[in-house]
């Protein structure tokens, strides 16, 4: 097949170009390289099945393609919150555009949505009949609300056109090709313990995530987009095992023998207390789950990290 993805060459992105080319496909990468890089495409410069090709998907675009999986949107508060109004432009103008092919072309689509679509959550574990706790008008809404308008728009052309469409909500991931200075907790508390410099930690500590290593989520992906059901979703993935963000800085301390310290600062706004998946729907459909653990994508991470700093 020949795959279009959006936001191809971002930390996600890349991943899952990698997989379908390793799968035998072909793949047009379009991506603006605000978040991405061609360095997280490096695995296929010489292949003649990847095309990368630099576009902002706010624009209408056409592409002869079979399938389009639409990652497009920065991820990480850091950059989201650097430029919102952009934001919120890429989740909606970028889910409306890429609709508009595949109706026009009639394929199939996915989504790329998120977690943060739960806000803040009230119940946990969260499932995907929760509607969430989301403020509209704060510093993350740019992204919170535009990937949530984003998953009314897919579920909107699939009732009215018959659009093929799968939604993914996405819980916290890592692992290689995140940036150095990405802005989410992982990536940051690792690049803080290899230079050996204070860990730190927004509010007591207290608040917890569930960590996805990202060959799991991509497996996930594949397995959304190939299913036969047409389960149109969103089905959650992630990894349902809780961390505190207090354990997660001593487990990633301890595994790079770093001297740094934790060092305690004000929580942000609007800063979601608690993170984990209900992920029923995706084993009983997709017979998906999670299998690493994170002591073990972690020392992945943390090694892909050494080289990236000392390089």
């Amino acid at each position: 097949m020949r795959y279009l993805v959006t936001g191809g060459a971002g930390f996600l992105g890349s991943h899952l170009v990698e997989r379908l080319i390793l799968e035998g496909n072909s793949v047009i990468c379009f991506d603006n390289f605000y978040t991405g890089t061609r360095d997280n495409l490096k695995f296929a410069s010489n292949s003649d099945q990847l095309e990368i090709i630099r576009g902002d998907v706010t624009n209408p675009f056409m592409f002869e393609v079979d399938a389009i999986m639409n990652l497009a949107c920065p991820a990480s508060p850091v950059h989201y919150q650097r430029y919102p109004v952009e934001t919120t432009r890429t989740s909606v103008l970028g889910a409306l555009n890429s609709l508009e092919l595949a109706r026009k072309l009639q394929i199939p689509i996915f989504q790329a949505s998120t977690s943060e679509v739960y806000g803040d959550p009230t119940v946990s574990p969260q499932n995907e009949g929760y509607w969430g706790n989301v403020n509209p008008i704060g510093i993350r809404s740019c992204y919170d609300e535009g990937k949530r308008a984003a998953e009314t728009l897919f579920v909107d052309y699939n009732r009215q056109y018959g659009t093929r469409i799968r939604i993914a909500r996405i819980f916290n991931t890592y692992g290689p090709r995140m940036s150095v200075n990405d802005g989410r907790v992982v990536s940051n508390f690792i690049v803080q313990a290899l230079t050996n410099m204070p860990i730190t930690i927004y509010g007591d500590g207290s608040q917890t995530r569930s960590f996805c290593y990202v060959s799991d989520l991509v497996d996930g992906f594949i397995r959304i987009m190939n299913q036969t059901d047409e389960m149109v979703g969103p089905i959650n993935l992630g990894n349902p095992n809780e961390f505190s963000m207090l354990e997660l800085a001593k487990k990633i301390i301890e595994l790079t023998d770093s001297k740094s310290e934790i060092k305690f600062e004000p929580l942000p706004s609007d800063d979601p207390k608690q993170r984990k998946p209900d992920t029923a729907l995706a084993e009983s459909l997709l017979d998906w789950k999670a299998t690493v653990q994170l002591n073990e994508g972690i020392l992945k991470t943390i090694n892909y990290f050494k080289v990236k700093i000392n390089a």
